[in-house]
Formats: structure tokens, sequence, C-alpha cells
């Protein structure tokens, strides 16, 4: 049998490849690659023989599944699983495993670091004492008494949840699946986008959250507010929030994740919004996380050839 490990994992490759070969045990032979491509005729050519491949954001089509007939694992150093076509891989029987909860701790930091950045006006701040400006007009606002909402309750949900309490905030959720012994307070989605002076998201991407947050629900939302999106881009509609940002309708948002992975083109709308802090979908990507995730990586190759395959997703 034969892993392909597609893309560099953002760990040391004499590392990966020994976590690699102490979960394999002699039992596949292993072939990593130093550089990421996104074009289906070299995903195929470096997929054809593998009966399993590791691959974490790069998208996975359904072209390329087709055409590796010995496929039968796909590891997603990742957590969600929305750049695969998994219609695919139920079709052909392939297990897929994913990383959850590699990232739960940066992703948490990161809403921190979006939300402080406005609240204090972080970026306007730095220019200002860089061109000898004072403290006018950048007068910021306190977390502490303020009404957080976490949409998406799962366990990066409930670490901002956490951490929010710690600043002195009152926290309410929304989530599909309501969790009582959390003790978080949970409310419709129309309650908490009217009543927060924060919204945090935290969904995966699917039929049912795509476009969750639009023109109508910014509209919900306090003139104060502010947004933070780290979960994935196609959540909110990019150009009903630019127009929410430019006609006051939210204070601003903190946005990591876009339409597509970046380089994200310079006239995207959100770019000439104001008051908006972005970052290059670097949410989950701090050393210690790219650490774990290997390590999870390698627990599924391991469980999977142990015939008691772990943290599956189809």
């Amino acid at each position: 049998m034969k892993l392909v490990i597609l893309e560099p994992l953002g760990v040391e490759k004499e590392k990966l490849l020994a976590m690699a070969e102490k979960a394999a045990a002699g039992r596949i032979e292993i072939v990593s690659y130093d550089t990421r491509a996104e074009d289906v005729p070299t995903l195929i050519e470096r997929s054809r023989d593998a009966d399993a491949v590791v691959l974490s954001n790069l998208p996975y089509p359904r072209e390329v599944i087709e055409r590796c007939p010995a496929l039968k694992l796909i590891l997603v150093a990742f957590t969600g699983v929305d750049h695969v076509a998994m219609d695919a891989c139920r079709e052909r029987g392939v297990t897929v495993c994913n990383c959850a909860g590699y990232s739960t701790v940066a992703v948490a930091d990161l809403v921190f670091g979006l939300l402080i950045a406005l609240c204090r006006s972080i970026l306007p701040c730095d220019r200002a004492v860089r061109e000898g400006g004072t403290k006018a007009g950048l007068i910021g606002t306190e977390l502490e008494g303020k009404k957080f909402g976490i949409v998406g309750a799962g366990a990066i949900g409930l670490r901002v949840a956490r951490i929010a309490e710690a600043f002195g905030c009152e926290v309410v959720a929304y989530s599909r699946t309501q969790k009582p012994e959390t003790g978080l307070r949970y409310v419709g989605l129309d309650e908490l986008l009217s009543s927060c002076d924060v919204v945090s998201l935290h969904v995966p991407l699917n039929d049912g959250t795509r476009g969750l947050i639009g023109a109508r629900e910014l509209g919900l939302m306090k003139k104060t507010a502010f947004l933070i999106n780290t979960a994935r881009g196609p959540v909110v509609d990019s150009a009903a929030l630019a127009k929410a940002l430019s006609d006051g309708v939210i204070a601003g948002a903190g946005i990591d994740v876009f339409e597509t992975e970046p380089p994200i083109p310079r006239d995207h709308p959100l770019f000439s919004a104001p008051n908006l802090v972005a970052t290059p979908h670097v949410a989950f990507a701090t050393k210690e996380a790219l650490e774990k995730r290997a390590v999870i990586v390698f627990e599924n190759l391991a469980a999977w050839l142990d015939g008691a395959p772990e943290n599956v997703v189809s």
C-alpha cells in the first residue's frame, strides 16, 4: 500500500516523515511532496497509485478521486472538509478522517486578537503614532459588560465563550445542537444578532450555513456591534458586509476567511470598506496547532491501518 502526503503541513519534513513512519510501522510506503499543487492533472498524477492521501485545505475535487482507483482513505489535516468532494468519496467508499480539535486554542486566540484590534482601533493607532499623531478620534471601547454572541457552539465556540466570560461579557449562543451541560444560554439567531455587541461565527460550511449572514441579518445587528468570522468565508455575504460597513450598519468586522483561499484579489469588496481588520486565513496557523494536527493525522492513519478508523467524517 502507498500513502502520499500531497503538500507540506507546516512541520519540518524530517519530523513529519518520522511521525508518519512510526504510525505506519512498515505497513505502507510513504511518499511526501514539498510543494502544493492545486491543478487537477498534477493532483491526479500525485494521487494515482495512492491507497491513502494526506492534504490540509487543498481542494480535492471529484475529477481527482474518480481517477484514483486505489484510493481508500483521505486524511484531512484540517477540521472542515468542504474542500473535498465528499459525495464522490461516499459513492466510491473512500473513508475521510479529519483533525477536529487541533486548532481550537489557536482560532479562539485570533478571535480576540481581531476583536481587540477593532475595540481599541489598534491599526489606526499604529498608523497615528508612526505619523506623529495622537489619540484624537481613537478612543476605544471595553469588552467588560458587553453581550457576546456565539454562532456555532462546538469546541471552538465553547472556548471563545469561556474567554469572553473571563473578559466580563454576558455570553449567549445559537447552535443547531444545544448542550445544556455547557451552561450556555441558547437563543434564536435573530435574537442573538439584534441583542449582541459582538457576534463571532464558528459554524462549518454546508448548505445550511452558506450565506447565513447576509444583508437581512446584518441589518438586525446593533450599529455599535462587531462581527468576527474565523469560520468559513461563504458563511458571510461579503458584498452585503462591505455595504453594511460602508453604510454604518455595524461598527466593524474582523475577517480571517474569504470565498477563496489567499491571495485575495485586491479589488475584493471588503478591502474598500471601513473598520475592517483582515487576516489571510491564519486562525489555525500556530506552531503548536500545526504540530497537533500532524499528530492527529498519523494517529488517524495508524487507527485505519489497524482496522478501527477514528475521526471519520465519511
